[in-house]
């Protein structure tokens, strides 16, 4: 699924990671813990493509993408890998059906096709009646199913989270969390998130534990 070989990576005189390797397995649910500063974020950015690592390769799906350049990068991101933040990133100005839809469009599909996806997608979060309103009008756990559904849209083959119940109260956090695992059992996806929730990381599938730039442990 994901492989990562001896990845480096500095901001200035800081390295933030220090030779990292591990692979990621498809369809699980791979939590990424450890204190701030251990390089957590880094090494999602760097798994999901949106930063480059200063050495070391990246492999996703058997195909070597750290050397790709910026335009093919951005191409194979979008078709095959999909985001979810902790403050949804929801575009204000657009109803959440309309959110659902722009990777897809990017992406070159019809409005029609990617209308007919993206209803699919709302409904199967328990979102059908809620097509049409704008993200000022959701509810966290609301805003944050859209982002799911977002992440979705294009059949990505990942999704990486960002900390996605780092904003959300108790109920729509664990109702998220089982989000994951259901979307696991009943898409056959596999998520790699990033959190500092104890009871998620206990649950997932493989824990892998940071600190100070290196994995320390991974069960």
């Amino acid at each position: 699924m994901i492989k990562v070989n001896n990845i480096v990576k500095s901001f200035g005189s800081l390295t933030v990671l220090k030779g990292i390797s591990v692979e990621i397995p498809e369809q699980k649910v791979v939590a990424i813990v450890g204190p701030s500063g251990a390089g957590k974020t880094t090494l999602l950015q760097i798994m999901g493509t949106l930063s480059r690592p200063d050495s070391g390769e990246i492999y996703i799906n058997n195909q070597e993408v750290s050397s790709l350049r910026d335009k093919a990068l951005s191409r194979f991101r979008n078709a095959n890998i999909g985001f979810v933040f902790q403050f949804h990133h929801l575009l204000p100005e657009f109803s959440a059906i309309e959110n659902v839809c722009m990777p897809a469009l990017i992406a070159g599909k019809s409005f029609n096709q990617a209308e007919s996806k993206a209803k699919e997608l709302l409904d199967f979060l328990g979102l059908s009646h809620r097509f049409q309103h704008k993200p000022s009008e959701l509810s966290g756990g609301e805003q944050q199913r859209v982002a799911v559904a977002r992440a979705l849209i294009n059949n990505p083959i990942v999704v990486l989270a960002d900390e996605p119940s780092g904003n959300l109260d108790s109920r729509n956090k664990e109702e998220l969390h089982q989000l994951f695992f259901s979307l696991r059992d009943k898409l056959g996806q596999t998520f790699v998130v990033v959190t500092h929730d104890k009871d998620l990381a206990q649950m997932a599938d493989v824990q892998i534990s940071m600190n100070d730039g290196i994995i320390e442990t991974t069960k």
